[in-house]
């Protein structure tokens, strides 16, 4: 397999990383979010040092064959030690009783590290193997042991990882439910890596090669085990901000024909700039306030007896009473719009009560709808204000 296999894991994991070092800084005290980081770190290190090219480096900077392996083993426990704690962290219930579990977990893969590397030691590996070396050394005393540990660990890290979610995401609903069996699914992939792998080391030692089981297929799995589990540990943080940014950008461009209607009774832009890395909640603020600044600039303008006719028009077209009160403030829109650009007097029945209707968003959507489509707007934008009367016009004593 080609270093990038390893390598575009390894820099997308760390990217991720990136985008958390803010929330590591204000909130370094909070143990979800330290372990959180460490995951990210050790999944992205455990490709990283796995990469035939930065094997070849370990090992020849060092000066002893094959150390990049043990180097592997020991961040890949460490990596499933961190998986296991923050998955107590995150599930949470007394403090005292997940302190004394994750403890428990990481005292253990600490053990782990340590008896990988006196095997390692102890039973040497003087040929350097950059993509084989677990089948190649799995009948050499001391050292094969230490294969069989390193895949142990991470296999019951599997196991005992795929419970804790499973048990969790059949209490939960929503977005934290989708991670959870997402990070059961990536588990279970990793638990496949873990099995080829020591499906391949009992080959040989029953004199068998099966290498391509864990020197082909382990490693395609191991993959998509990170980006699976990776995005279940995100999703449940960035899923509601998605859906609420696809919602806003849904939105934003749902009152546009109204941003544009009331734009064009103005001589300058309705709302402030704002700078165009704002995000899409912040740019649908912006449109909100431009449309309700629009309002108040032609409501001298705005005529319920325009409102009034264009519903009654679409109510006898046979449109609901909902969809003929929105096409009907549209039609005064339209009206108010052109009255204001043609400099025509304001009728005195004109006013903020006939504004009112505006005060919700699904009402600004459904008017912005109305003047896209409706020929009942149209036409009411063609024929303009009605007709000021003798005592409309005349100014009060």
């Amino acid at each position: 397999m080609g270093a990038s296999t390893y390598y575009i894991p390894a820099l997308a994991l760390w990217a991720g990383l990136a985008s958390k070092l803010p929330d590591l800084v204000r909130s370094w005290r909070d143990p979800l979010v330290r372990w959180v980081c460490w995951v990210i770190f050790l999944g992205g290190a455990g490709f990283a040092f796995a990469a035939p090219p930065t094997v070849a480096a370990v090992n020849r900077t060092s000066g002893v064959p094959n150390l990049a392996a043990l180097l592997v083993y020991a961040v890949v426990s460490a990596y499933s030690a961190s998986c296991l704690v923050l998955i107590l962290h995150w599930r949470g219930g007394p403090a005292d009783h997940v302190r004394r579990l994750a403890r428990r977990w990481q005292t253990g893969y600490a053990v782990v590290i340590v008896l990988l590397a006196l095997l390692f030691v102890r039973g040497g590996a003087p040929v350097e193997r950059r993509t084989d070396f677990d089948t190649y050394y799995a009948t050499t005393p001391w050292t094969g042991q230490m294969i069989v540990l390193y895949l142990l660990g991470h296999m019951t890290a599997a196991v005992a990882t795929t419970v804790l979610c499973w048990r969790w995401a059949i209490q939960v609903h929503g977005w934290l439910r989708a991670g959870l069996w997402l990070l059961v699914a990536g588990w279970l992939l990793n638990l496949s890596f873990s099995t080829l792998k020591l499906t391949a080391v009992v080959a040989r030692w029953a004199g068998r090669d099966l290498d391509v089981l864990s020197t082909v297929l382990a490693p395609g799995l191991v993959g998509l085990a990170a980006t699976v589990a990776t995005v279940g540990f995100t999703l449940p943080l960035y899923g509601p901000r998605l859906v609420a940014a696809g919602r806003a950008v849904v939105t934003l461009r749902r009152l546009g024909p109204l941003w544009r209607e009331l734009s064009s009774a103005s001589p300058r832009p309705l709302a402030a700039p704002i700078p165009w890395y704002s995000s899409c909640a912040v740019r649908l603020t912006r449109r909100e306030a431009g449309i309700q600044d629009g309002l108040n600039l032609v409501r001298p303008h705005l005529d319920g007896r325009v409102r009034a006719d264009a519903q009654s028009t679409a109510r006898a077209a046979g449109y609901g009473a909902e969809d003929a009160f929105r096409i009907g403030l549209a039609a005064m829109i339209a009206a108010a719009v052109r009255a204001h650009v043609d400099r025509v007097p304001a009728a005195r029945t004109a006013g903020a009560q006939d504004s009112a209707g505006f005060a919700s968003r699904a009402t600004l959507v459904g008017v912005a709808r109305a003047l896209r489509t409706s020929p009942v707007v149209g036409a009411a934008r063609t024929a303009g204000p009605a007709p000021v009367t003798a005592d409309e016009g005349r100014t009060p004593r």
